[in-house]
């Protein structure tokens, strides 16, 4: 059983050096309508994400929307464990897995076999395990012989391509991703997709953020607006989308 809840969850992101900077931060204080603030030291803070109060569990497909700082991006961090809160909690139960950024951790003076073992070391599996997966991770990226050549001689597509073998080679029971992923010619882009699917189709938790409506309608069960780091909305797609979507 897979589950995440927040309580009273809140971000705050100080900005250091800016103290001097008066006029710049008064201006940025009206455009930004309060939500850059300063701390009792004087240091400039941006809050990102204020007081949530969430819960996801089985069979949850959430997706997120709102305009670009919105917090959606922190949103996904929390998750991840990347960012920890300031205030409140988070208590996240069940194995996770991002594919916001899949080059993590990739060396581009290594050769793809060794590219292979360093992701999926970050991923948290074993050499065991990795070992037991190369063959497919290989077959599957169509690499051929170039999988024991450096990344550096890849194309970005190349890039794309192993990448994305390696971190969907495991079945985690809470999935998130920053927007959908399109991956290589279109011949691997249809691959990649069927992929794609069935790797959401076996997660418990989906947490997607996206600025598609088809998307969204497509994907999700719930939908969450994010505004200024608060919870603007939060519902099925078509209450949310229509009310977001004008």
């Amino acid at each position: 059983m897979a589950s995440i809840q927040f309580t009273h969850a809140g971000v705050e992101i100080p900005i250091f050096n800016a103290g001097s900077r008066s006029l710049k931060k008064k201006m940025i204080h009206i455009a930004s309508s309060g939500k850059i603030s300063a701390d009792p030291s004087g240091h400039v803070v941006v809050r990102a994400l204020y007081d949530l109060n969430l819960n996801f569990a089985d069979g949850d497909r959430v997706g997120l929307i709102g305009h670009n700082g919105a917090g959606k991006s922190t949103l996904l961090r929390v998750l991840s464990g990347v960012y920890t809160p300031n205030q409140g909690q988070v208590l996240r139960q069940g194995s996770m897995s991002s594919l916001i950024d899949m080059s993590l951790g990739i060396d581009h003076e290594a050769t793809g076999r060794e590219n292979i073992f360093l992701r999926g070391a970050l991923l948290g599996l074993s050499k065991k395990e990795m070992n037991a997966r190369l063959g497919e991770i290989i077959e599957f990226s169509e690499l051929g012989d170039f999988i024991d050549l450096p990344v550096r001689t890849y194309s970005s597509g190349m890039n794309l391509r192993l990448a994305f073998s390696v971190s969907t080679m495991i079945r985690p029971e809470i999935l998130l991703m920053d927007e959908w992923l399109s991956v290589g010619d279109e011949g691997f882009k249809h691959k990649a997709e069927a992929r794609l699917a069935e790797l959401i189709e076996s997660t418990k938790i989906l947490v997607i953020a996206s600025h598609s409506h088809d998307l969204i309608l497509k994907t999700c069960n719930r939908v969450l607006w994010l505004e200024h780091g608060v919870i603007k909305m939060d519902g099925t797609p078509d209450e949310v989308c229509a009310a977001y979507f004008v």
